[in-house]
Order: structure tokens, then C-alpha cells, then sequence
């Protein structure tokens, strides 16, 4: 697999994502735009990216968090600040993952990577999930859109217009202490009323970040046989969407 790491600034700040690719496989590919988790950009992340990726993916993976931040290990506290700070900001949230979006496109377009004709698709993992459902809320241009044991999958601002263009899907553990049902709930109808084709898979007795293979302890557990399940509900959402 092919890292590439790209640069960009935001509001004179200094930011890094990244394109994860099959450097094997010369045909261009279609797009999935990537929100990780409150790690931002790190080893553990990239891990994530490139199972995403495999042969028939390039991956775009935003920064949210500014160049450096997943660089060195983090408490909970620190994650938790960092992310916060984020997801109170919406026009910060909107406006970064936009150029994120925008600067990695442009890169991977350069690098003939992508047929820019094909379907964009995009993935959030817990906080990511949130930063992409506020891109997607303000019409970002995700034909698919996935999130995966989403932490705020609610607007940061209540009555947030809803102009999702695309289809949703939420895979999520009925069990997650961190956004639990109530939370669920108000997301499905959010989507109902804004007349989304969305989805949502609930796991009994999952908690969250099934899909992180670092998280062991309190709300937060890995389970391997759920997150394959995860990535094959995710492939098929994404193939089958025109």
C-alpha cells in the first residue's frame, strides 16, 4: 500500500492528510473520503485506511486536528479536548473537512489515481463519523455516506438545516455508552424528515469502537468478528449506491 502525505492550511493553521492506495493497480478508482477518529492521523488510523482501501479504493483521509497531532500518544483527556474543539465549531468543521476534501482530490486527480466520473464515497470512525455527517448536512458531495459507532451524530447546532445529498448508512452497538439510543433516534429522524435513504445496522451488545483494534477498555472494546462484518456492510452499501 502507497502513503502519501498532503499538505494544506486552514485559517493560517498547517494540516496533513493522507492518500492510501494499491500502488499495484494501475486502473483508476473510485473515492472514499475518510473522517478517522479522535487520534487524527496516526499508525492506528492508517491501519484502518488501508483495509478501506484494498484494490478498489483510494482513500483520501482528512486532518482535523492540525499537522503532527497523531504523531505522539495522547490521554484520554487530550483526545477528548482535541475532538471537542472541533466538533463545537461548525464552520471550523465544515471548512477544514472541505479542504481536506478538496486539496487531496486535486492531489489524487495529479497522480491519476481516480476517475473523477465515478461515485464519491465517504466513511467517519466515532468522531470522524460527526465531522463527515456535518459535511455531508451541508451538502458536501458524498453519493454514500457510512459511519461507523458514531460519537454527536446529532447537529452541534439543534436545527441545523439537513441537505444530505446522499445515502446513509449508520452501523452501530445497540450497547454504545457513548452515543447511546436516544441519540440514535433522534438521528433517524432527523434523516427521515430531511428525506435521506438512510440505514442503520444496530449490533446487540456491542459498545463503542468495535472497529478500532486498539480500544480494550471501558465503553470502548474492539470485536473483530463485528468490525469484518462493519467493512463488508460497508463495501456492499457503497457498491450498490449509483
Amino acid at each position: 500500500m502507497a502513503e502519501k502525505k498532503v499538505p494544506y492550511q486552514v485559517n493560517g493553521r498547517q494540516f496533513e492528510g493522507m492518500i492510501v492506495h494499491d500502488d499495484s493497480v494501475t486502473a483508476k478508482r473510485p473515492i472514499i473520503f475518510m473522517q478517522p477518529d479522535w487520534k487524527g492521523v496516526c499508525a492506528d488510523t492508517v491501519a484502518q485506511a488501508r483495509i478501506l482501501a484494498g484494490k478498489d479504493y483510494v482513500v483520501l483521509m482528512a486532518d482535523m486536528f492540525g499537522q503532527g497531532y497523531g504523531d505522539k500518544p495522547k490521554t484520554r483527556e487530550e483526545l477528548a479536548a482535541g475532538m471537542s474543539a472541533v466538533h463545537r465549531d461548525l464552520a471550523f468543521t465544515v471548512g477544514c473537512g472541505g479542504k481536506a476534501y478538496e486539496t487531496l482530490l486535486a492531489e489524487a486527480d495529479r497522480l491519476s489515481l481516480v476517475d473523477a466520473a465515478k461515485k464519491t464515497a465517504a466513511i467517519g470512525y466515532c468522531a470522524g463519523g460527526g465531522f463527515v455527517l456535518e459535511q455531508a448536512r451541508a451538502s458536501a458531495d458524498f453519493r454514500a455516506v457510512v459511519v461507523l459507532h458514531v460519537t454527536n451524530p446529532n447537529p452541534v447546532i439543534p436545527g441545523t438545516p439537513c441537505h444530505i445529498k446522499g445515502r446513509v448508512l449508520a452501523i452501530h452497538g445497540a450497547a454504545d455508552p457513548v452515543t447511546p439510543k436516544p441519540m440514535m433516534d433522534a438521528f433517524e429522524e432527523e434523516m427521515t424528515e430531511a428525506k435521506v435513504d438512510w440505514q442503520v445496522m444496530m449490533f446487540g451488545g456491542a459498545v463503542h469502537s468495535f472497529c478500532d483494534p486498539t480500544a480494550n477498555a471501558g465503553p470502548s472494546r474492539y470485536d473483530e468478528k463485528l468490525c469484518g462484518k462493519s467493512y463488508m456492510l460497508t463495501r456492499d452499501f457503497f457498491a450498490e449506491t449509483p
